[in-house]
């Protein structure tokens, strides 16, 4: 078995403290503290004193759902987040951070077919970034279907910007989970949730065989039949904050409406399709 990268041992140390349900005096202490010192607005969820873990209070819910338009052509953002980059790929290139740029061949790993990666040539891409004082869940920016979830195990950089400034090809290097989806009108998209340090799992609420930051080897693949997931359904979370980046086959988008540096809510809508 492969030896296990220091960041993955950190980020396992780091989820056994979050997830330990500790004394209720001592987990308000906890809550508490770490509300003050990450900046969390909590204005939309219930009180820091009433999660039993610091898990449970990173992966929160809301405590009423959000509205978001439910026009067919309106693209929401999956997330509350940091648009760190977005814009076309140029061939099959993105940009991690503005001078740092990935082969999305390298980031969509193995289990896709070149016809699949080709797919998205020429195509568009939105980063987002998700900080630890971010709401963690994640949710379907479009009525879609999903094709194929591929597990891909690796490493746990953080991924702030500093870390994106100094280490190129931090997505290709992160633990990730990669997946292939299609809209209505059958154009294709990927949804890639990138793990960060600190962030050993990443919940994938339909497909529970997935399991990240474990001893997997290689590659785990899971294709799906007639899986349709509506927009705005929840579908997992990060336990703290990560990036997902979204991938899309040319002309997928008739409008990109958020620029790098935009602060987006998930609901908001952030793009048009064509």
């Amino acid at each position: 078995m492969n030896k296990r990268h220091v960041t993955s041992a950190i980020s396992q140390i780091f989820g056994k403290f979050a997830s330990k349900e500790f004394p209720k005096w001592f987990q308000n202490i906890v809550n508490q503290s770490y509300v003050k010192l990450m900046g969390l607005d909590m204005s939309e969820f219930h009180a820091p004193n009433s999660y039993k873990s610091l898990n449970a209070l990173f992966t929160r819910h809301l405590r009423e759902p959000r509205k978001f338009s439910l026009a067919a052509e309106d693209f929401i953002s999956p997330c509350d987040s940091l648009i760190s980059a977005c814009g076309g790929l140029v061939d099959d290139y993105a940009l991690q951070i503005k001078g740092m740029r990935y082969k999305t061949d390298d980031l969509l790993g193995n289990n896709f077919t070149q016809s699949e990666k080709d797919a998205v040539c020429d195509g568009d891409f939105i980063n987002f970034y998700l900080s630890p004082k971010d709401y963690h869940r994640y949710h379907i920016p479009i009525n879609m279907k999903v094709l194929k979830a591929v597990h891909i195990p690796g490493k746990f950089y953080p991924v702030n910007f500093p870390s994106l400034k100094k280490r190129l090809n931090l997505f290709i290097e992160n633990e990730r989970v990669v997946l292939q989806c299609e809209t209505v009108e059958g154009k294709r998209f990927y949804m890639v949730l990138v793990s960060a340090l600190n962030v050993g799992v990443m919940k994938v609420s339909f497909e529970p065989r997935i399991h990240t930051d474990a001893d997997v080897i290689g590659e785990q693949v899971y294709t799906f039949q007639d899986l349709y997931l509506d927009k705005g359904d929840d579908f997992g979370c990060f336990e703290m904050g990560s990036t997902i980046v979204i991938i899309s086959e040319k002309e997928m988008f008739k409008e990109i409406l958020v620029k790098p540096g935009d602060k987006v809510k998930f609901g908001e809508t952030i793009a048009k399709l064509s």
